[in-house]
């Protein structure tokens, strides 16, 4: 059964950091092109960072370029988001999923199909992040 489970999402404070994590099972993610998507209360799917799997490309959303970083997890099957210099916007729910393709279009609200991202392929359950003092 393919599985993706996230986890790290908190509550923390404006200007803080957090790292959210995400397991693969049932599947090999590590062949995958994969990525993070958000989901804000009353907001559309947002995606906002992919890595590809053929060459480690990355693209990310104006709204979190410079602040968050994707990177595929250090043991198998696993993928990871770095999130610094949080801001309230960011306050969503926050899901790892694997990709048919990384590309602009992931990270491209214009390209979104049914309201998902343009090449969602499985996803998780998700990890809530809060951003408040």
């Amino acid at each position: 059964q393919v599985q993706l489970v996230e986890s790290g999402g908190d509550l923390v404070q404006p200007g803080g950091s957090l790292r959210l994590s995400c397991l693969a099972s049932g599947f090999t993610l590590d062949l995958y092109s994969r990525g993070w998507f958000r989901q804000a209360p009353g907001k559309e799917r947002e995606g906002i960072a992919c890595i590809s799997s053929s060459d480690s490309s990355t693209y990310y959303s104006d709204s979190v370029k410079g602040r968050f970083t994707v990177s595929r997890g250090d043991a198998k099957n696993t993928m990871s988001l770095e999130m610094n210099s949080l801001k309230p916007e960011d306050t969503a729910v926050y899901y790892c999923a694997s990709l048919l393709a990384c590309s602009r279009k992931f990270v491209d609200p214009l390209s979104s199909v049914a309201g998902r991202p343009y090449g969602l392929d499985y996803w998780g359950k998700g990890t809530p992040v809060t951003v408040s003092s």
